[in-house]
């Protein structure tokens, strides 16, 4: 056990390191976005509140801030304000994401649709983009504002792509990384190219820290979907099967499918196109990923995407901010909250 806390807290200081290496900048970022959120609307105000309040890590933004510090950026508030901007995005899509997925609790609360309504939410996320395009206009810069309702628009994209293939357990892998790359991916190498942007960087930089925050998505969207059929990090805390239960093909079904034989992909395509899935039905699955070590295979292939996100600093001479970015495509993969 006492391994295990040693690993876990070795593990999550990278993503501390870099918190604290623009703490306060962070605080201007919360500031920021909730002043832009306020509204005489009274339900309005209510929601956004509230989910302001449920908290969240910030990684987005996080990312936009040390990108433009590892750039050199230190003059002038454009971090801030696209920092606040890349979290509004993420926000705005959690709040889609919680309908479409009918979902019930998230960060450990009750989720905004399920308090009050779907017809809400949806609106709420359209007023939280609409601000972030407000703020992305006062910004001014036109590769700015090109990249991010780029990214916004990729990110709708990607969530019709896996409604296209909902219930799928024969979804090529292929497919799969598609989808987490333009729902996920996406954000993540916006937010670090925009602290290149702003920085006035040349193109090597901006595309290194593209492809640095792209592959870091990757990663983190794997060892998110792998996390939920982990039984052995039950200690951690995160409850296991959420995406079992929401019908959602990740990459640990769709590679179990691939070493299953004929007569358990049978019962895993049942399992899928059932309307609901019960605990047996988790469990049944659960034998099979531990059967076929699948939990492994996941993990091995989002190192791969670490590696990538890794090499591409190398174009940054050596500093505090390079390693603190290196370090934090381990806890991608293997952060526990």
């Amino acid at each position: 056990m006492g391994t295990v806390i040693q690993l876990k807290n070795q593990i999550n200081n990278s993503y501390f390191q870099l918190k604290k290496s623009v703490e306060n900048k962070l605080l201007l970022v919360e500031e920021k976005i909730r002043l832009k959120l306020s509204s005489d609307v009274d339900l309005v105000k209510k929601m956004t509140d509230y989910h302001l309040d449920t908290g969240g890590k910030r990684l987005r933004a996080l990312l936009t801030l040390g990108s433009a510090k590892i750039c050199g950026y230190s003059k002038g508030t454009r971090d801030i304000n696209l920092a606040a901007c890349v979290e509004l995005i993420h926000s705005a899509t959690l709040m889609h994401d919680d309908v479409i997925d009918d979902g019930s609790i998230r960060r450990g609360k009750k989720t905004i649709n399920k308090i009050w309504d779907n017809h809400s939410s949806v609106l709420v996320g359209d007023y939280l983009l609409s601000r972030c395009f407000e703020m992305m206009v006062e910004d001014g810069n036109l590769e700015v504002l090109k990249l991010l309702s780029s990214t916004s628009s990729k990110i709708a994209q990607g969530e019709v792509l896996q409604l296209q293939h909902q219930g799928e357990v024969d979804m090529l892998e292929e497919t799969y990384l598609k989808i987490i790359s333009a729902k996920t991916a996406e954000l993540f190498a916006a937010a670090t190219k925009v602290g290149a942007i702003l920085s006035d960087m040349k193109m090597k930089e901006k595309e290194a820290l593209e492809f640095y925050g792209r592959n870091l998505g990757l990663t983190f969207q794997i060892a998110d979907d792998t996390l939920d059929y982990n039984s052995d990090l039950k200690l951690f805390g995160k409850k296991i099967g959420k995406d079992f239960y929401e019908g959602k093909v990740t990459l640990p079904i769709i590679l179990l499918f691939q070493k299953a034989n004929n007569q358990e992909k049978i019962k895993l395509k049942d399992i899928f196109l059932k309307d609901n899935r019960d605990e047996g039905d988790l469990s049944y699955t659960l034998t099979l990923i531990k059967k076929y070590d699948v939990i492994k295979d996941c993990y091995q292939k989002a190192q791969h995407y670490i590696n990538l996100a890794s090499n591409s600093l190398s174009v940054f001479s050596d500093c505090e901010e390079k390693n603190i970015l290196e370090n934090l495509t381990s806890f991608s993969l293997s952060r526990n909250f």
